[in-house]
């Protein structure tokens, strides 16, 4: 495999959007493209990450995006796992780039959905289940994320009040994002005053729907050295994992625990020659507090049961051990699902090159994704350093 970069990255805001999915992708597309300081005509292939286009009666979305950047000959995939659309989208690029097929790739994930209803949306989401066994029975995501923190609770006496402190701490570090869906300061009372969801979850608990789009432009090093680039701005795709896990939770042994993230982050850390204590920050899949927990224990960064206790304590704040989601995360930044995994390259891109504002990493050079795909059918990790 030859060494991958990420040459640029570039993102919309994430919230309600009166543009369409074509509209948004396009968007963030151009953007990163004018930030790598190259032409359309450069990017030889794209993958394109979009859970559900068909809101919108739009499939085959590849055409219509490389259409509006005035490339249509070049060929766009889409790819969908859910919400790890865009880790999986991440990861195939750099598989064809490594592997010597193209030289530089876009990659855009891209999600619509504010038109519509809660319940179409819900459902919608719900597709991503095991919907003969979930979905269709009633079990939203919601309900099956209520279950991870219920048996969180049960096993391990994490408290409502610690899952509430991830809300928290993730909407204070959206407060100086200026793309973040949200912009507002919670606290523990408020969200325990939020409305129940799915108990233990509470409204506050849970990330937004939200339209947006990301996109990125990924290389290899002969491509990157003909763009004029200093070596003091390479981010490497140091480590990736990818990994599969089972659809259905009533499948599975412990609930606490997602095995693909296990997996997919043993195989990054392995092939990134790196353990937890190189990485200077992580942005995890924390869709609901609960899963922002999950991520850090499942990737190794907190034993078993103490995540909760670690990011009461401030561990995992901007300037405490191991800052996670200093974007806001899916929590506060917002979720437009085949965005969100190529949209944590975009802060991952910002933070090593030191461009992130009052939410900056110091001394940021080696950082962690993870983005999950519902309640854990599958998962990428990606592992990048500033070299």
């Amino acid at each position: 495999m030859r060494n991958v970069y990420v040459l640029s990255a570039d993102t919309t805001k994430y919230g309600k959007s009166p543009l369409s999915a074509r509209e948004l992708a396009l968007q963030a597309s151009k953007k990163a493209i004018l930030d790598a300081e190259i032409s359309p005509a450069d990017i030889q292939a794209s993958f394109i990450a979009n859970a559900f286009s068909l809101a919108e009666k739009q499939g085959h979305l590849g055409p219509i995006i490389m259409s509006g950047l005035g490339i249509p000959d070049v060929p766009a995939s889409t790819i969908e796992s859910a919400c790890a659309s865009g880790a999986s989208a991440i990861r195939e690029a750099w598989i064809n780039i490594g592997a010597g097929i193209y030289d530089c790739m876009l990659v855009v994930g891209v999600e619509k959905v504010s038109q519509l209803d809660t319940i179409t949306a819900t459902t919608y989401f719900s597709f991503g289940s095991d919907f003969v066994f979930e979905g269709a029975c009633g079990a939203s995501f919601p309900g099956l994320y209520g279950a991870i923190a219920r048996s969180h609770i049960t096993k391990y006496g994490t408290t409502e009040e610690q899952l509430a402190s991830v809300a928290v701490k993730n909407h204070a570090n959206a407060m100086s994002n200026p793309n973040a869906h949200f912009h507002k300061r919670i606290s523990i009372e408020d969200v325990m005053k939020s409305p129940v969801i799915a108990s233990p979850l509470k409204l506050y608990d849970a990330c937004p729907f939200s339209d947006g789009a990301a996109a990125a432009i990924l290389c290899s090093e002969d491509f990157l050295k003909k763009t004029g680039r200093k070596s003091s701005e390479k981010v490497l795709i140091r480590g990736s994992g990818r990994a599969g896990g089972t659809g259905a939770l009533f499948q599975r042994e412990d609930l606490t625990t997602l095995n693909a993230a296990v997996m997919a982050g043993r195989e990054a850390f392995k092939m990134a020659g790196l353990s937890q204590k190189d990485i200077d920050f992580a942005e995890v899949h924390d869709c609901f507090t609960v899963a922002e927990l999950v991520a850090e224990e499942d990737l190794g960064f907190a034993r078993r049961g103490q995540a909760a206790k670690l990011t009461q304590e401030g561990y995992t704040k901007i300037g405490g051990e191991l800052p996670v989601n200093p974007s806001g995360g899916l929590k506060a930044k917002g979720h437009p699902v085949g965005a969100t995994g190529v949209g944590q390259v975009v802060e991952v891109f910002e933070q090593l090159h030191g461009k992130a504002g009052e939410r900056q990493v110091e001394d940021a050079r080696i950082a962690l994704t993870h983005n999950v795909g519902a309640t854990g059918g599958s998962c990428g990790v990606h592992i990048f350093e500033l070299t």
